[in-house]
């Protein structure tokens, strides 16, 4: 063969390997969607969720072909945005494409709704204050999915994860739409136990204004977005919420109004609906210790109705390791107890 004519064939074939290359990645959309169930919260939180759909290398080469979906949930003081941004600490298309070309993955379409609220968070849950999420993500959110995408619209092919508040997300609407969701994954999920708070005078009450509170550290961000979620008040102003203190004494009812909002507090409500799931999986770096004491409760509540379920503590803290999580096991999970074509 003449030189060039081998150099060409040299770049014919890299051209075609980089194609082949190209063609295993997938695609993302992002749509904004307007929640009814998220419409005139006492926050001023806009209905209009930015919400982020992954298609699979697949999807627009085969047109016939329909796809399981994975309602993925992002945590606390997170976004769509930073999950699908190259300057994060995770890049979940690129998590994804690389749990696709391990081989033990099969390809689903993964759908992120934005839940970055006023309080940073929306805790996926039913309030006055930030919203309707939980019946935004089980109703609102796959109806228009299955309208929009090629999607296998049944419940044996919907799975369910989140990390961190998205971990309690996922658990407590998994337990609560067992209907909907037939596979669930926490990834660090937080917020499972009933918590308790001392007396003193604690540095969420001294927070007025949103602007105090955007200069807030995490913990006291957390209270208050918790409360907003599971203790609203619509008479009082500024943020229509309880707090678990007054005057630094804790309050019993407020107390009691999170505490009935905490999976390990309801789970023996739910354990039917749990029963009927195909697959039920989480896991926490050791080094998130409260988080990881958490989940070996919830592994040995489960363990104690018989409900199987995958469980571990890995090496790790609650972030450094989620990406490889969700890479190696929460993608070859669902692709395991999903309904494909």
């Amino acid at each position: 063969m003449l030189p060039g004519l081998a150099a060409c064939a040299l770049f014919a074939c890299l051209g075609l390997a980089f194609a082949a290359a190209a063609a295993e990645t997938g695609t993302v959309e992002r749509i904004a969607l307007r929640g009814r169930s998220l419409e005139g919260n006492l926050s001023g939180d806009s209905p209009v969720r930015d919400t982020a759909v992954y298609l699979p290398p697949g999807y627009a080469a085969d047109t016939d072909r329909r796809y399981p979906v994975v309602y993925m949930l992002h945590g606390f003081t997170d976004s769509v945005a930073k999950w699908f941004s190259k300057e994060h600490w995770i890049t979940l298309p690129d998590v994804l494409d690389r749990s696709l070309a391990r081989g033990d993955t099969r390809e689903v379409i993964v759908v992120m709704p934005d839940a970055f609220t006023r309080f940073h968070g929306s805790f996926y849950s039913s309030s006055a204050v930030t919203g309707d999420w939980e019946r935004f993500v089980s109703e609102e959110l796959p109806a228009y999915i299955d309208a929009r995408y090629r999607t296998i619209p049944k419940r044996e092919a919907r799975g369910l994860a989140g990390h961190s508040m998205g971990g309690y997300g996922a658990m407590r609407i998994g337990a609560k739409h067992a209907d909907v969701f037939s596979a669930v994954y926490l990834l660090s999920p937080c917020c499972l136990q009933p918590r308790g708070t001392r007396g003193g005078t604690p540095d969420w009450e001294k927070v007025q204004t949103i602007e105090e509170f955007e200069k807030a550290g995490f913990g006291v961000k957390a209270v208050i977005s918790t409360a907003a979620a599971w203790a609203p008040n619509p008479e009082n102003p500024p943020f229509y919420l309880d707090l678990p203190t007054k005057d630094g004494e804790p309050q019993p009812a407020v107390l009691a109004k999170i505490t009935a909002n905490a999976p390990l507090a309801f789970l023996d409500q739910r354990i039917d609906a749990l029963r009927s799931l195909s697959g039920i999986a989480f896991d926490a770096g050791d080094a998130d210790r409260s988080i990881a004491a958490a989940i070996r409760v919830l592994d040995k509540t489960l363990d104690r109705y018989g409900i199987a379920h995958d469980f571990e503590i890995y090496e790790g803290n609650h972030i450094n390791r989620v990406a490889a999580r969700i890479e190696t096991k929460a993608m070859p999970f669902f692709s395991a107890k999903l309904a494909f074509e």
